[in-house]
């Protein structure tokens, strides 16, 4: 009976309170693809991502109410950093759910218009206000509802102290007229809050907010390891000091805590390196992350890297290496020899047979692409051939009559209709290929069956084509595998090294693609393919598991637009939709939902992209 007091109690005190309207809710998921196609329209970064931001603690006065319901005390800020923007998960804030949706369409359009990023945060709210309503006036009108339902939910001046009040005048009349007040009044007590949350601005992106804080020796979990339902929310963090008590808990230790032998119970006990199941959950219900370093050289710990294959295991290397330029966004530089590449193959891969389980599906395509196998056709008035040309001989004839030279042969001549096309396959092959999509198989495994029925295919066509996969661990040490090169034909040995592949390592995407345009390029055909199989975005152990991955993935893809590749990406990453057509472009790349498919529809989506 409590709880259900309790119950009716916390909603009806909670609505009283005012301010959130569940019934008219609008969630970031609702609306996530029109803020960012808006976002973008209105000339925002392409490169940022739409995310969601968590809720802070804001210190500003509160109704009666609401401390009685214990609401309001915290809100989603929207923010913009150099990576994301960062919009409420939720807005519930207004009684008509229209106006939610407007908050979040005007919030984009603020953000696209903030070109004042390192003002005051009231003065650069006002002048991306200013910018976005001079820039697209049909904006106006919503703007003006909004500011109208936002100001009706605002704490009266006249309930405020003086000072408190000065600052609430000003905030009303910036929000009515932007770019109208040049200051935001000081504080002039300390008992004195600050002002009330503007659900219509931005606040500052905070250097020490992010998705995810750095090690100090930079390093990060192996790929894949974590969960595959990724959370989007960011986490405030700071930089805290070691305490002086090295084992605090020895303090509070007696002695009668430890358990007799009549109270001991034999259970299964969790070791240091288990997974704390609950670890996610509890991290999102933290407010703020506390980092400090331990005081440890990295000299004086031992580490371990569980990717790392033994040299007796791995495959061997090709040549000493090569050195590539990689894209520092951050300064729009190309930096020359950033990076090494190593080429390698399986050396004891040996021989080996297409499996069973794809004979029949092998059969069929081959059959299939063998309507575009290049076929011979007859040439006319030819000098020479094995049969003559009746009608390039009555032409001969009949200028001889009249006294002309004959300008023609008279045979007809067979002819190999070529396909002047060549096509590398680059191969992700890093760690979270590991994951499972079945009870059977891997994402490794469908990559496997997918460029063995791609070589069938391939091979009933005779079309030139070359196979090569990646990974990497830093910029030093990129792993680039010799599957089938131009050279070589697609024998039982090429078949091996296929099935000899495994998952290792990051996806260090934009030197991969350098290497391979930079071997495409030097096929002598008159259209050259470059398709990537991918699950995910670029990563790796460094400043490159963020947007500078992305930005130096999308500039080796223009660099091999601009020799005149054709580069196209397959990728089964459900989330694709948020960064591949900022890399590739609108028709540059497919997302194949169900990763068993792969196999099946690879060949298919090479006819498709190489049909005359």
């Amino acid at each position: 009976m409590e709880e259900f007091i309790g119950k009716i109690w916390h909603n009806w005190v909670t609505r009283a309170a005012g301010n959130h309207y569940p019934q008219a809710a609008v969630k970031l998921a609702e609306v996530e693809k029109a803020a960012g196609i808006l976002f973008r329209a209105f000339g925002g970064d392409p490169g940022l991502n739409v995310a969601a931001a968590t809720s802070e603690t804001h210190g500003a006065r509160r109704r009666w109410l609401q401390r009685v319901a214990g609401s309001g005390e915290k809100v989603a800020h929207a923010r913009r950093d150099a990576e994301t923007l960062r919009l409420p998960p939720e807005i519930a804030a207004f009684p008509e759910k229209s106006l939610n949706r407007d908050l979040y369409l005007w919030l984009a359009a603020l953000a696209a218009s903030d070109f004042a990023p390192n003002k005051p945060w009231f003065i650069r709210n006002q002048l991306a206000s200013q910018a976005a309503l001079t820039r697209y006036p049909g904006l106006r009108p919503r703007y003006e509802r909004l500011v109208a339902a936002h100001l009706a939910g605002r704490i009266d001046p006249a309930q405020l102290q003086p000072d408190e009040a000065a600052q609430e005048m000003a905030i009303r009349r910036a929000l009515q007229q932007p770019a109208a007040v040049d200051g935001l009044p000081p504080l002039n007590s300390k008992k004195s809050r600050p002002p009330q949350p503007v659900l219509l601005w931005l606040i500052a992106a905070e250097t020490r907010t992010a998705g995810k804080v750095a090690d100090p020796d930079g390093e990060l979990p192996p790929e894949g390891s974590g969960s595959q339902a990724g959370e989007k929310e960011a986490h405030k963090a700071e930089q805290v000091e070691t305490p002086d008590n090295k084992a605090p808990m020895l303090a509070m230790f007696r002695a009668e805590s430890l358990p007799t032998w009549a109270e001991y119970v034999r259970v299964n006990r969790a070791f240091d390196e288990d997974e704390n199941p609950n670890a996610r959950d509890a991290a999102k219900d933290l407010d703020q992350l506390s980092l400090t370093r331990d005081g440890q050289t990295a000299k004086s710990r031992v580490k371990f890297d569980l990717d790392l294959p033994s040299a007796a295991e791995d495959d061997a290397p090709v040549g000493p290496g090569i050195p590539l330029p990689e894209w520092d966004y951050r300064k729009s530089l190309l930096l020359a020899d950033h990076c090494h590449l190593q080429p390698m193959i399986a050396s004891d891969a040996g021989h080996a047979a297409l499996p069973d389980e794809l004979a029949a599906t092998a059969r069929k395509l081959r059959g299939q692409f063998a309507a575009l196998a290049p076929q011979r056709r007859w040439l006319k008035a030819q000098p020479d051939g094995p049969e003559l040309d009746v009608d390039s001989c009555v032409r001969n004839h009949a200028d001889r009559a009249s006294g002309h030279t004959p300008e023609t042969g008279g045979y007809l001549a067979q002819a190999r209709c070529e396909r002047d096309l060549a096509c590398l396959l680059l191969a992700d092959l890093s760690m979270s290929t590991d994951a499972w999509i079945s009870d059977s198989h891997r994402i490794v495994d469908v990559i496997r069956d997918s460029l063995l029925l791609f070589s069938e295919a391939l091979t009933a066509t005779g079309d030139r084509f070359g196979i090569y996969g990646f990974s990497s661990l830093r910029r030093q040490n990129i792993r680039f595998h010799l599957l089938k090169d131009f050279n070589s034909r697609y024998d039982a040995a090429a078949r091996a090294r296929i099935l000899a592949i495994k998952p290792g390592f990051y996806t260090r995407m934009g030197a991969a693609l350098r290497q391979a345009a930079a071997i495409l390029y030097e096929q002598p055909a008159s259209r050259r393919l470059l398709l990537i199989i991918t699950d995910g975005k670029p990563n790796d152990l460094d400043l490159y598991d963020s947007r500078y991955g992305i930005e130096d993935t999308r500039m080796a893809v223009h660099e091999a637009r601009r020799m005149g590749l054709t580069p196209f990406c397959v990728t089964i990453d459900r989330e694709a939709g948020a960064y591949l057509p900022y890399l590739f472009g609108p028709a540059g790349h497919c997302v194949i939902r169900k990763p068993e498919e792969l196999p099946r529809r690879l060949p298919l989506l090479y006819a498709q992209l190489t049909r005359q």
